[in-house]
């Protein structure tokens, strides 16, 4: 009640300026972060860029040195295609785009060598090619838009120009190959650092709104616990990259010899960052009904938001040890932890909100523990102990009170005043 008295007697101005000081706070935190994402967006493009120019002056080298002289265009376009499409799906690309050559050559001969070749005849041949594409493919892409191309030059140019079926094919065969050829040997990324750098912003946002949220409860006020709800509520477009750095750097060390040595680091990386996605949905949780609760005016226990900075403290802890490889057992440590304190703070007299924060905590903390390789069963047991150890600490048993001998009384007397029908038998302490 102190706290909320002093909170009162300040000052418009005083308060004013603090908030001046928070919203100046997030504006330098959102413009680091921001800086910190150009960064590695331009290390990202710089990479790629030079893939794709080394893909294809490869393609156009190989097709010129294996098809002769002549404007082997389609060998460095498939090369720059296969390099330039998502991270994580370069394989299935350089395939989509062989079977959709396939198809619209197969397509285009036959319908031409049927109705020849004319204006109309091309219309059709290329209604046929796409609908076929997307039967086989069930989905657009580049297996549908390479049958497209294909049978509009087959349809077009064959007529004037007989033979361009196996330079196409050949092209398209040797873009794709030499694409997928500088991605897996010449210049192949470091999937951890890839993952890294993804999975830092979301680390970054969780935990400093973890921590906001627990300053929050310790001030209790309302909104900022609102404000940190809000600011985990935009952390999607940060998971979304971290899902695309994961399929990427498992494209990597599945096609690149040289990152072969680094496979069992990225599945511990990888199975790490699935259940931290987890962990972002109950610390919105958290968030909310921290608002909630101090909305309603109900107590918050000490020990509450030190559970929650806790949480915090684990996720960095996680995060550094899957980025060194070290053993991960600080994380389970600091998860402990925080059970513990939860345990204590549900001791120390909570509401419905409260309690429910509590179970949010509780859920949260063994989503870590699995991230760091524990079983299901073995993480709710580790929590439910360390929760339990935290509400013995917080109302330890009266071991004098339990071990002292019940006074036994004369059968058919009570206490004063008390029927002899209303007397019960002494209980027995186990």
């Amino acid at each position: 009640m102190t706290d909320r008295r002093a909170d009162t007697v300040r000052s418009p101005l005083d308060r004013a300026v603090e908030r001046g000081g928070l919203a100046l706070s997030r504006v330098r935190d959102q413009g680091g972060a921001a800086g910190r994402n150009r960064l590695r967006q331009l290390e990202i493009t710089v990479v790629i860029s030079a893939q794709a120019g080394l893909a294809a002056a490869l393609a156009a080298l190989l097709a010129q040195e294996l098809l002769g002289p002549g404007a082997h265009v389609f060998a460095p376009a498939a090369a720059v295609g296969t390099i330039a499409t998502a991270i994580g799906q370069r394989a299935r690309r350089t395939f989509e785009l062989l079977v959709g050559v396939g198809l619209g050559i197969v397509v285009g001969d036959l319908l031409r060598a049927l109705l020849g070749s004319g204006s109309w005849q091309t219309g059709l041949v290329v209604t046929l090619a796409i609908a076929t594409a997307l039967l086989v493919a069930g989905r657009g892409g580049a297996l549908v838009g390479q049958a497209g191309g294909t049978a509009v030059l087959i349809a077009t140019l064959a007529p004037v120009q007989p033979g361009l079926e196996l330079p196409r094919i050949f092209d398209a065969l040797v873009g794709g190959l030499v694409g997928l050829f500088v991605v897996a040997l010449l210049l192949p990324v470091n999937p951890i650092r890839v993952l890294d750098r993804a999975v830092e912003p979301v680390v970054t946002r969780l935990t400093e709104q973890l921590d906001a949220v627990a300053h929050a409860l310790t001030r209790r006020d309302a909104d900022a616990a609102q404000r940190a709800l809000d600011d985990l509520r935009g952390i999607e477009p940060d998971i979304g990259r971290l899902n695309d750095a994961l399929s990427g750097a498992e494209e990597v060390v599945t096609i690149a010899p040289a990152r072969w040595h680094r496979r069992a680091r990225f599945r511990r990386y990888a199975d790490a960052t699935q259940h931290l996605e987890r962990v972002v949905l109950y610390a919105r949780s958290i968030a909310r009904r921290s608002a909630t609760a101090l909305q309603y005016d109900e107590p918050i226990p000490p020990a509450l938001p030190d559970a929650v900075t806790r949480l915090g403290h684990a996720v960095r802890e996680l995060k550094r040890g899957c980025k060194s490889g070290e053993d991960l057992e600080r994380t389970r440590e600091l998860v402990r932890q925080g059970a513990e304190l939860a345990g204590r703070a549900w001791s120390q007299g909570v509401r419905a909100y409260g309690e429910a924060m509590i179970s949010d905590l509780r859920t949260g903390q063994s989503e870590l523990l699995r991230a760091t390789g524990c079983r299901p069963e073995d993480a709710n047991g580790t929590v439910r102990r360390a929760a339990g150890a935290g509400e013995a600490e917080a109302r330890p048993p009266v071991r004098a009170r339990m071990s002292r001998p019940v006074p036994r009384r004369p059968a058919g007397r009570g206490a004063p005043g008390q029927r002899p029908d209303m007397i019960r038998p002494p209980t027995r302490v186990a």
